[in-house]
């Protein structure tokens, strides 16, 4: 056990094959493989794409950016050239995959859902039994800026600051300032979205 727990790529994989195997349980156990099923799917990849996402945001904001600068200037490079691209890496791709999840988790509700969700409760207009949908589209709404946010503007930026497109030390420190901004613009919208997706699912279903 102590030699399989010691790779990440097999405990990583074993742990996918084991949901995988719930996952189909649920399907068999819930009457069939039918839209609920599916929606029930896509809302589980939603959810554990949106843990690795927010999860490093956090860890961007929380910890990296405002420990760099007690760090040694001569162990910066190792955040810089090993830590910072694999955590972007990770950080860049569950945010599509959180967003593309969680609009298939929409639509698979319906059509006329995704049109109430996207236009804040205003397709059919704005009634008592519509304002659900205000609440949960800006839930939406700011995720979509956040991912918008992340291959726009972090990203990009984060590609001058670390190096991995050349670029000269005032431009790289400028793109670093503007990838911090943008990372912290993403934080501020983090909790605001996350209490409109829980909420949401709560109180509405």
């Amino acid at each position: 056990m102590g030699k399989l727990l010691s790779n990440f790529r097999t405990t990583i994989l074993l742990s996918l094959v084991l949901a995988g195997i719930m996952i189909l349980a649920f399907g068999q156990v819930s009457g069939g493989f039918g839209e609920a099923f599916w929606q029930a799917a896509f809302r589980w990849l939603h959810v554990a794409a949106g843990i690795l996402w927010i999860g490093l945001l956090y860890y961007f904001n929380f910890v990296q950016i405002r420990v760099m600068p007690n760090i040694p200037a001569e162990l910066k490079p190792a955040i810089g050239k090993h830590i910072a691209p694999e955590a972007l890496f990770w950080f860049r791709w569950s945010a599509l995959v959180t967003v593309l999840a969680g609009l298939a988790v929409m639509f698979t509700r319906g059509h006329a859902y995704a049109a109430e969700v996207l236009t804040f409760g205003l397709a059919q207009g704005l009634t008592e039994d519509q304002k659900g949908f205000t609440l949960m589209g800006i839930g939406v709404w700011l995720a979509i800026i956040m991912f918008l946010n992340v291959w726009g503007i972090i990203w990009p930026n984060q590609k001058r600051a670390l190096g991995i497109v050349p670029a000269a030390d005032d431009v790289k420190a400028k793109a670093a300032r503007i990838a911090m901004l943008a990372s912290r613009t993403n934080l501020l919208l983090s909790l605001p979205m996350l209490t409109s997706m829980a909420m949401y699912q709560t109180l509405f279903g």
